[in-house]
Formats: structure tokens, C-alpha cells, sequence
């Protein structure tokens, strides 16, 4: 077993990489006037080859800032178990391959923005359904909180050890496939909350911040199972008080979202 001081350079890539993520997520969310910026969010439902490059690409990026930070617990545990000390192979495998179920989660995300957009119900300009589809995403996030393979999976997440005394293989293979294997009970666990981000605003930097906190709460705090629960009530409610406000026929303040004003002219 290694001690804490031979898994520091991991951890620090891991961080290092977390920073990257994130940095290029500020930097699409800031500079949203560039021109490559603007490729990631068309305006027009008429999507180019580059434009699903761009949205894609997009994608892998606030997945990885969002999802890595709640996995470093088993990614440092998977080395510690691996008796090897520093930044190894087994260990890029595992980490590559659990990004790697993320990614195939953003061809659905992908497909479910265009597919908004191409219906008329996503606003292109600040990357949110309408207030029906939210609704019915809210609900759908906060009734799968309470279900069964929600509970399942968030338990594989939060029980590192558990994990890896039931899936345990050596080597660089078996690393790429524990690997998968716990992005797959992530992505079962997290899927849900995921796709509230077309609730608050895909490039709300204040949404996708507080998604990422309910993340990590419920998959590392002592009280997650707990959190994760409280967080099924607060969606559940947000969602009866989206559809109050709809059903009196009020205007709800909307989520604040970047909103890009060099792309208002743009619309068609």
C-alpha cells in the first residue's frame, strides 16, 4: 500500500486536469463572441458538420470539469490498491476510460440539443427549454432520485472500497475496464441531474457550478445518501412551482443564463 505522500503527484495531475477542464469552460462561457465559441451554440436549426463537432466537443469538456472532481476518491484509490506509486499507465486507463463513458453521454446530449432545437423548444441563444420540457425534466431528476437504481449506483460511487473488492482486476486492461465500469455506475447515478442543465442553461456558469456541487456532495460527503434525497425534494418542488407559474400565467423571473448579446442580431 502506498502512503499519502506517493499518491501527491497523481492527485496533483488529476487537480491539474480538473483545472484545464475547467479553465476552457470559462473560457467558452466568457468569450462567447469568438468565432469558435459561436460554433458551439448555432443559432439556426440547420446544424453544420462543424457545428455538432463543436457542440460535441463542447460537451466533453463541461462533462470531464463536472464529473472528474467527484471521481478523484476512486481514481486515488485504484492507484493506492495498485501498490504502484506515482502516475501510471493502469491509472490513465482507468481515468481515460471512466472520461470515456462521459463522452458517449454527450452524443445523447448532443442529440437531445438538437433535436430541442431543430422542435422549437430550445432557446439557442441561452441554451434552455421551454418551461413545459423543464418541467418535465425536473420532475423526472427528482423522482429518480428516490429510485432504486438511483440508489444502487450512487452506493457503488460513494463505497470506493466495496467497489473494488467486487470488481478488482489487475493490469492496464482491467484498469480500462474498472474504469468503464464505474463511469457506468456514475453516469446511472448522475444522468438525470445531468441533463437539468438545458433546465438552468447549458452555459449558465452559475448553474453548472451548483450541478457540479450536488455532484460531489452526494457521491463524497458523509451525508450524500441524505443530500441526495434533499436534492429530490428541492427538484420536485422547483418543478411544481415552474408549472404553478405557468398554469397562472405569470412571467417566473427566468434562471440567469449567458445570454450572448453578439449573437441577439443573429437570430432568425
Amino acid at each position: 500500500m502506498q502512503s499519502i505522500r506517493q499518491q501527491i503527484p497523481l492527485l496533483a495531475a488529476v487537480l491539474c486536469a480538473v483545472l484545464v477542464f475547467w479553465l476552457a469552460l470559462l473560457w467558452l462561457i466568457m468569450d462567447s463572441c469568438h468565432p469558435i465559441v459561436m460554433m458551439t451554440m448555432p443559432m439556426s436549426p440547420a446544424w453544420s458538420a462543424i457545428n455538432l463537432i463543436a457542440v460535441f466537443s463542447m460537451w466533453v469538456v463541461m462533462m470531464a470539469a463536472m464529473m472528474l472532481p467527484s471521481a478523484i476518491p476512486m481514481i486515488l484509490l485504484h492507484n493506492k490498491m495498485s501498490s504502484k506509486s506515482g502516475i501510471t499507465f493502469e491509472s490513465l486507463a482507468f481515468i481515460l476510460s471512466y472520461l470515456l463513458i462521459w463522452a458517449l453521454f454527450s452524443i445523447a446530449a448532443v442529440a437531445f440539443q438538437f433535436f430541442t432545437h431543430s422542435g422549437g423548444i430550445l432557446n439557442a441563444s441561452s441554451l434552455t427549454t421551454s418551461k413545459i420540457v423543464s418541467i418535465i425534466l425536473l420532475l423526472l431528476a427528482g423522482a429518480y432520485q428516490f429510485s432504486e437504481l438511483k440508489n444502487t449506483c450512487l452506493n457503488k460511487c460513494r463505497t470506493p472500497v466495496g467497489f473494488f473488492m467486487g470488481f478488482w482486476k489487475s493490469g492496464v486492461n482491467g484498469a480500462f475496464n474498472m474504469g468503464l465500469r464505474h463511469g457506468l455506475f456514475c453516469l446511472g447515478c448522475c444522468w438525470a441531474i445531468m441533463l437539468l442543465l438545458f433546465v438552468g442553461g447549458v452555459m449558465n456558469l452559475t448553474w453548472v457550478l451548483l450541478l457540479t456541487i450536488a455532484v460531489v456532495a452526494e457521491k463524497t460527503l458523509p451525508a450524500g445518501e441524505l443530500i441526495s434525497k434533499v436534492i429530490g425534494v428541492a427538484l420536485i418542488l422547483s418543478a411544481v412551482y415552474m408549472g404553478y407559474s405557468l398554469v397562472n400565467v405569470q412571467s417566473m423571473p427566468p434562471m440567469q443564463s449567458m445570454t450572448m448579446s453578439c449573437m441577439q442580431s443573429m437570430k432568425m
